[in-house]
């Protein structure tokens, strides 16, 4: 199924090339001159539900607000949410909350701090983001902007454990991200192989082809979101409205 996205850097909607997000700056693809509440608004309209809200360092929190009040219970939130904000965006609206960086120490998984995020959020609020870079044959989880790997590899065993503390995935393949080259299928097969939980996979997708892709290569279990290649963001590849299309033919 299609997911929807709002991805926020210095409080406005944008899409970047992934690869490139750093403290120095970024390689943007679009910026939109509509606030994030119009793209939650038009997210509820065509009931749209899974999406999520991803602010790109500081200076986002206004605009992911306005984004979670038009659209309450609708859409998840990410970036830089810890132990300390969960339980506020929860409350501010948000259905679920994204967390990668917090639970990550010294490139291993900090699972004290895991544990302690359940007890806040609960197993079925929380989405874990396992966004990955390629080394090799293995896809390893990057945090910090996506330039930090960790030791993190993953893989059916990581997968299984991390789902006991989790109901759903996020997992952006960062070295095709906001390239709109394609998807990279041998992760979305993994992803469906391996994953106990359903996933949304973001990164390369040029095509509503992608879509029918993503559905037969991850059994039904892999979602995936459109960004930079769809036409509400400036996009030529893929039409909004043939996504809410899609979704529905396949309920």
């Amino acid at each position: 199924m299609f997911r929807p996205c709002i991805d926020l850097h210095e409080g406005r909607v944008k899409q970047i090339v992934g690869g490139t997000l750093s403290a120095t700056g970024l390689r943007t693809n679009f910026v939109s001159e509509k606030p994030a509440s119009w793209f939650a608004e038009l997210y509820q309209r065509d009931q749209l539900t899974g999406g999520h809200v991803i602010m790109l360092g500081p200076g986002n929190e206004t605009a992911a607000l306005g984004a979670l009040a038009a659209y309450p219970g609708g859409l998840q939130i990410g970036g830089g949410v810890n132990a300390e904000n969960a339980r506020g965006w929860l409350d501010a609206g948000a259905s679920h909350v994204i967390v990668t960086s917090w639970v990550f120490r010294e490139g291993r998984v900090d699972w004290a701090r895991l544990e302690e995020l359940v007890k806040i959020t609960g197993k079925n609020r929380l989405v874990l983001d396992l966004s990955c870079r390629q080394r090799g044959e293995d896809y390893f989880v990057v945090t910090d902007r996506w330039q930090k790997f960790t030791e993190l590899v993953v893989d059916e065993e990581t997968l299984r454990k991390l789902s006991a503390y989790c109901v759903e995935f996020l997992v952006h393949a960062v070295d095709v991200e906001g390239l709109c080259r394609g998807i990279d299928g041998g992760l979305v097969e993994k992803l469906g192989r391996w994953s106990p939980i359903p996933a949304t996979y973001a990164g390369g997708a040029n095509s509503l082809a992608d879509l029918e892709q993503v559905a037969r290569l991850g059994g039904g279990k892999i979602h995936l979101t459109i960004g930079s290649a769809l036409d509400i963001f400036g996009g030529t590849g893929v039409k909004y409205d043939d996504c809410v299309q899609f979704n529905r033919k396949n309920k």
